[in-house]
C-alpha cells in the first residue's frame, strides 16, 4: 500500500522480506531505495546491506555499463543471457534461470540421499522415492532456461552410476561401463525418472 501511494508507476514484486522494484532510470532507482530505507527505519527495520543494490538490466537494447548487472530472487538468477527470437536470430535478453545457490542446494540434497548405499533397492523403487522431488524441481526451476538444470541431473546420474557399481559386481570399478548401462536403461525407460523424460534435460553422460 505504501508503494502504491508513493510510487504508483513503479511495478514491484514481494515475497516475504524479498522484493524487486522495476525503475526506468538509475536516478529513479536511487530515489526509491532512499525512500524505502526511510520507510523501513520508521518501522524499526533496515535493508540488508549486502543484498540490497541497484542493478542494471543489461540486454541487446540496454548496452550501458554498470557495476551490477545481475541479481537473485526466489531461487532464480536474473542476468544477461543469450536467446533466440522468433526468426531464430540470437540476441541478449535479461532473463532468469536457476541460481548457483539453488543448484548447490539441489546437489546437497542428492548427496544426502546416499544413493550408493541403496544398493539393496531396485531402480524402480529408487525412482519412486526420488521422482516427487525431481518433479518439483523441474516444474519450478525448469520454467526458465530448463537446460541449466542439466548440471544437477548430470550429478544425479553420476550418483546413480555409483549405485549401479555398488549393486552389481560386473560394473564394480568400471565407471564407463556403468554409465553406458545407465544410458541404455534411460533410453529403454525414459519415463522411469522425471528428468529422463524431460526433453532438453537428458543428463545421462
Amino acid at each position: 500500500m505504501w508503494m502504491r501511494r508513493n510510487f504508483p508507476d513503479v511495478p514491484f514484486e514481494r515475497y516475504a522480506d524479498d522484493s524487486v522494484c522495476h525503475c526506468r532510470t538509475r536516478q529513479e532507482a536511487e530515489q526509491v531505495r532512499t525512500a524505502l530505507e526511510e520507510r523501513l527505519a520508521e518501522c524499526r527495520l533496515e535493508m540488508h546491506s549486502e543484498k540490497t543494490q541497484v542493478v542494471y538490466c543489461k540486454d541487446s537494447s540496454r548496452k550501458g555499463e554498470h557495476p551490477h548487472i545481475q541479481f537473485t530472487f526466489l531461487g532464480f538468477a536474473f542476468r544477461p543471457r543469450s536467446a533466440k527470437n522468433r526468426r531464430g536470430r540470437l540476441f541478449t535478453g535479461f532473463l532468469p534461470a536457476v541460481s548457483l545457490a539453488s543448484l548447490k542446494r539441489m546437489r546437497e540434497k542428492i548427496r544426502a540421499w546416499r544413493l550408493p548405499h541403496l544398493a539393496h533397492m531396485p531402480l524402480t523403487a529408487i525412482a519412486e522415492k526420488l521422482n516427487p522431488v525431481l518433479r518439483g524441481w523441474v516444474q519450478y526451476y525448469g520454467r526458465f532456461y530448463p537446460s541449466e538444470l542439466s548440471k544437477v541431473f548430470f550429478y544425479l546420474d553420476d550418483r546413480l552410476g555409483k549405485w549401479l557399481r555398488k549393486k552389481s559386481k560386473q560394473y564394480m570399478g568400471h565407471k564407463g561401463r556403468s554409465q553406458r548401462r545407465l544410458r541404455m536403461i534411460a533410453k529403454q525407460n525414459p519415463g522411469l525418472f522425471v528428468h529422463w523424460s524431460q526433453r532438453g534435460m537428458a543428463a545421462v553422460g
